[in-house]
């Protein structure tokens, strides 16, 4: 549940007569997609308020893109989500796209720069993009309640939402409190709860873009901590060419991160070390013209010193490159261009930055985000059974889901 802040009748609100407050709807959560429904709704003459337990709005926000906001990319196409229905997210985000995010960044003359990969940044903090989105929600009228506990929800013909003593009432629902990533921040899985209160399904969560853990065979490589190197990660059909860290408890870093998001336990994910090259011909290559260079020596000029002395303990090849059959060099070629590790698990919620499942999309319709067993209710964001890349298409899957609901709050 919820972390609680702090409010009147923590122990015992239900037993007061509370005070009644309608509204048109009702935003329970203060990030990136509660906020896009809000002012969208607000904008368009609805009566809304946004009810977050903590003390200010946008946490994620704030700590994103270590502290400048990742706030969208230019690449965003459906098939950078993952999803168990992955045709689901298209309307949204065919709807309401990065340029759309990023006019409205521009009006507000928000600095901002690309790097790779088509990610985009403040130029400064990012405070910049909850204060647009807390500026638009102003001018559309959103009344914000921070600091609020979600004592029940409930329907009786509308909705009912009594937090700090207050009820509140609405013909709309939007549930927009994110999944259980980043707990430290209050991060949980309240969503699940109400979307099972209400009939809704929910996809098994699980972290995503979060980094592996290793043990068993491939623990001398947890000795590496701190070496990097371009690779590209494989687990299935998914690959991405990025950087991967070696960490003092396994695998990390942007090519890790990615294809964590479609690694399940007992998965292999294969690291192809040398991206640019063909091992195997560079490891024949070596034999013809270094015959007697051992091939620790030989890998030290093709990987990190301190991973060639491991990838070569592993390779289990003594003596000199004269000294080896061609057809095990091309065996430890293909290694190299493919490494496989069995990760037993990952770091958990707290190190994700966000959640693969939800809220089953099947259940909901993909141009509003209704609830098809509860009418009147809304999931966005995070929230919901869509996940994206790492680099920014989280952040554009909240604009979009957000605007598509408050269009229609």
């Amino acid at each position: 549940m919820w972390t609680f802040g702090p409010g009147r009748g923590q122990c015992g609100a239900m037993e007061q007569a509370a005070a009644t407050e309608h509204y048109d709807a009702i935003v329970l959560g203060a990030g990136a997609a509660g906020m896009m429904a809000a002012l969208t709704a607000g904008q368009r003459g609805r009566r809304v308020v946004v009810i977050d337990h903590a003390d200010a709005p946008g946490k994620k926000i704030l700590i994103s893109g270590g502290g400048r906001c990742n706030f969208t990319n230019i690449g965003t196409v459906p098939d950078r989500f993952v999803s168990k229905n992955p045709h689901f997210a298209k309307s949204a985000l065919g709807r309401y796209t990065a340029a759309d995010f990023i006019a409205l960044v521009d009006r507000h003359g928000i600095a901002w720069h690309e790097k790779t990969l088509g990610q985009l940044f403040c130029d400064g903090k990012a405070h910049q993009i909850v204060d647009m989105l807390a500026y638009e929600m102003r001018a559309g009228g959103v009344e914000l309640r921070l600091g609020h506990r979600i004592e029940s929800v409930t329907r009786d013909g509308e909705y009912v939402v009594i937090a700090n003593g207050t009820r509140f009432t609405a013909a709309s629902l939007v549930v927009a409190t994110g999944g259980p990533a980043i707990p430290q921040i209050g991060a949980t899985g309240y969503a699940y709860d109400l979307a099972r209160q209400f009939g809704c399904k929910v996809v098994e969560p699980r972290p995503a873009l979060v980094p592996l853990t290793l043990g068993g065979d491939a623990l001398a490589f947890r000795g590496l901590a701190g070496v990097a190197l371009d690779t590209v990660a494989k687990c299935g059909k998914a690959a991405f060419r990025e950087a991967s860290l070696l960490t003092h408890k396994g695998l990390s870093g942007p090519a890790i991160l990615q294809i964590s998001s479609y690694w399940r336990h007992g998965d292999s994910v294969a690291i192809d070390l040398l991206p640019e090259r063909d091992a195997t011909a560079a490891l024949l290559e070596a034999k013809r013209m270094r015959p007697r260079t051992e091939l620790r020596r030989v890998l030290a000029d093709l990987l990190p010193d301190r991973l060639a002395g491991v990838v070569a303990d592993a390779l289990a090849m003594p003596g000199n490159m004269a000294d080896q059959p061609n057809a095990k060099l091309e065996a430890a070629g293909r290694r190299l261009n493919g490494w496989d590790f069995t990760p037993n698990g990952t770091e958990g919620f707290a190190k994700a930055e966000v959640t693969v499942g939800g809220v089953d999309t099947a259940g909901m319709s993909s141009r509003t985000m209704e609830a098809k067993a509860a009418p009147g209710l809304y999931f966005v964001g995070e929230a919901v059974d869509v996940t994206g890349w790492l680099g920014g298409y989280n952040f554009q899957w909240a604009w979009a889901s957000g605007w598509s609901a408050g269009l229609v709050l």
